[in-house]
């Protein structure tokens, strides 16, 4: 077994045909298959039921069947990856949500894009982000300042590593949003317990919220992705990264990337705390993907993606590089129906 004990555990979802669904340890450059569970969400449930621990029931579960990651990753296989956690039967149970405005380079991508008349007065955009400098770090037992909010969607629109992320025919533009995000369940008295990490591309429409700040929330009704993969830890102070956008196979941008505590106006305590305040974001068993924010993405450099770019989000110590491919969906007609 080539677990190292004193690095974080990383997990897989992934799918056959034949043999359903399975949990994967990360044992590069293999994968290490999970007895008895299917989920990172049943393992979870399984975890708190007993009491034991997570790591503890992911070490007595391991099996000896290894699988070929690389064949996997690259979509060579009968074997294929899941977002990194989900909900296995109801994807209705799964909240996405996310916080904006906790990184000084989105703030001042949004100052440009709601740019107020009078050139030197901020925005509610920056002002919102100076609030989060001023009192985001919230001390223990403390409520620090509030910061934006946003809801994503439910599990429908989540997207594995290698799967389409689309522009509906109503949508104005499509893009990446390189972010990390936190896993969560509720145990049965719908306490939350913060499971991990994942890589993930929040993916919004920032043409139709440059039209006017008020479109912020419909431009954020979008599919996005997730993995591959989950790591579980607790660490969040400083992590760095690279996002970049392919196009004909060649690099057309590529930036640095930047999250976590020391990267951020707020700490993980005061954006949790502001998440989970809520009655019903603590419903017995729902989980939770929330979002982090961004450092930076292609739409503040001015460019436009096209149909079939690969959108490509990867953070140091966070597991493979997470790709998605561009398209833009035909439209869909539906019909209101009514009793009268």
């Amino acid at each position: 077994m080539q677990f190292h004990k004193k690095r974080p555990m990383r997990l897989v979802q992934i799918t056959h045909k034949a043999k359903g669904r399975k949990v994967a340890l990360v044992e590069e450059p293999d994968l290490r298959l999970i007895s008895e569970y299917g989920s990172v969400y049943e393992l979870v449930i399984e975890a708190l039921r007993i009491g034991g621990g997570l790591k503890q029931l992911i070490l007595k579960n391991l099996s000896e069947e290894l699988l070929n990651y690389d064949s996997i990753y690259g979509g060579q296989s009968n074997w294929k990856l899941l977002p990194a956690f989900d909900h296995p039967t109801d994807p209705t149970k799964l909240m996405l949500s996310g916080t904006g405005l906790t990184h000084k380079t989105s703030a001042e991508n949004r100052q440009k894009m709601h740019q107020a008349e009078a050139e030197q007065e901020l925005t509610d955009s920056m002002k919102m982000y100076l609030w989060g400098v001023e009192g985001g770090q919230a001390k223990k037992g403390e409520v620090g300042a509030q910061p934006e909010w946003f809801y994503k969607g439910n599990g429908t629109i989540l997207k594995a590593h290698g799967e389409v992320l689309s522009i509906p025919h109503f949508g104005n533009d499509g893009g990446e949003e390189p972010e990390v995000a936190g896993i969560y369940i509720n145990d049965l008295k719908g306490n939350p317990w913060r499971i991990g990490f994942a890589t993930a591309n929040e993916f919004s429409d920032h043409v139709m919220e440059r039209k006017n700040y008020l479109y912020l929330a419909p431009s954020k009704i979008r599919n996005c992705s997730l993995g591959p993969e989950l790591v579980l830890t607790d660490s969040f102070k400083e992590i760095s990264g690279t996002v970049s956008i392919i196009r004909d196979n060649k690099v057309l941008w590529e930036q640095a990337i930047n999250t976590g505590e020391a990267n951020m106006s707020h700490n993980l305590d005061n954006l949790e705390y502001h998440h989970f305040k809520y009655e019903n974001h603590r419903i017995s068993g729902l989980g939770h993907i929330h979002f982090f924010g961004a450092d930076a993405f292609s739409f503040g450099e001015k460019i436009i993606l096209q149909e079939n770019d690969v959108m490509t989000v990867e953070w140091n110590g966070m597991g493979r590089p997470l790709k998605n491919i561009l398209k833009r969906q035909e439209r869909s007609d539906f019909q209101i129906n009514t009793f009268f």
